[in-house]
């Protein structure tokens, strides 16, 4: 307990360092099996850049996607979001709320008139924050990144310095300690990823086929929603809800929740036993629970 407290105090006193080596251990899982396949027609250090690059522009391209498909749709959207907010309001004014037009107008300018106060109260020191977070995020990827590189082209290397460092009797049981425990996180890396990609890959269809609008822009929310623990897919399946509500009403609002649910139950009952138990030899309980542990008491990164 002493030595587990001892790393977790040491590891809190360069967070920032933590989170960028640990998110090149999280890319480099994640690449490994490509820059492995480029590494069999040429060497490691350009088999490493290709499978970088290959990726950035799969990035890329899925951006620009999303970009083009929603500025194809932007004046039919303008069109259709116009008749939504009517519904909406009509739905506020005569449904189970009976808020008068006047009453929400009011409501908005209250929260409006505090948003300004707050910013005006406060803009020097978000302004500073906000740049000071930046510059933080900027250095744990240019971090990230640079280890990445190394632990793709010479990790093999490293390791092996690393194991002549310790006595000849260790090597052998922290080699296979090591083994045992790289196979583990990369696979929950790489499961983490496949489901999230079926995720939003069903999202698509689904959401295709009901007639949303910017159902790419939310298939891409629902594949980032499925990296974040506890409520990453309940805020997609609410954003898509809501587009759903202001396009098409509050039928297709709820025919939109009991979609995304539904594939939520999908993943939940048949993807994650069946990548994560395979992958990582744990129940998917077991999973969620570590996942919730760790996220209540370390915050959501």
């Amino acid at each position: 307990i002493i030595v587990i407290g001892l790393a977790f105090y040491a590891t809190s006193q360069v967070i920032p360092v933590f989170i960028g080596l640990f998110m090149a251990l999280v890319f480099t899982s994640i690449l490994q099996p490509m820059v492995n396949l480029f590494a069999r027609i040429m060497p490691r250090y350009p088999a490493t850049f290709l499978a970088l690059l290959t990726t950035i522009g799969a990035i890329a391209g899925l951006v620009t996607y999303v970009v083009a498909s929603v500025t194809s749709q932007w004046n039919s959207l303008a069109s259709q979001f116009s008749d939504g907010l009517d519904t909406i309001m009509d739905f506020l004014e005569h449904g189970p709320l009976h808020l008068t037009q006047q009453q929400v107008y009011h409501q908005l300018q209250v929260w409006l008139r505090q948003g300004q106060h707050y910013l005006q109260s406060n803009a020097p020191s978000l302004a500073s924050e906000v740049v000071s977070n930046a510059s933080a995020v900027l250095t744990v990827l240019a971090l990230a990144l640079f280890v990445t590189i190394f632990f793709l082209a010479s990790g093999g290397k490293m390791w092996r310095w690393f194991l002549n460092e310790l006595p000849a009797t260790m090597r052998e049981s922290t080699h296979r300690a090591a083994g045992a425990g790289w196979y583990t996180f990369a696979g929950y890396a790489r499961g983490t990823v496949l489901v999230a990609l079926t995720d939003a890959v069903m999202a698509g269809v689904f959401l295709q086929l009901v007639g949303i609008p910017l159902a790419a822009p939310l298939a891409v929310l629902v594949f980032i929603g499925a990296f974040i623990p506890i409520i990453g897919a309940p805020l997609a399946m609410l954003v898509a809800m809501v587009v759903a509500l202001a396009s098409g009403g509050f039928v297709t609002m709820i025919v939109v929740g009991v979609g995304v649910a539904g594939i939520g139950q999908i993943e939940g009952h048949i993807l994650q036993p069946m990548i994560m138990g395979r992958q990582v030899s744990l129940h998917p309980v077991v999973v969620i629970i570590g996942v919730a542990l760790g996220t209540y008491a370390a915050g959501l990164l």
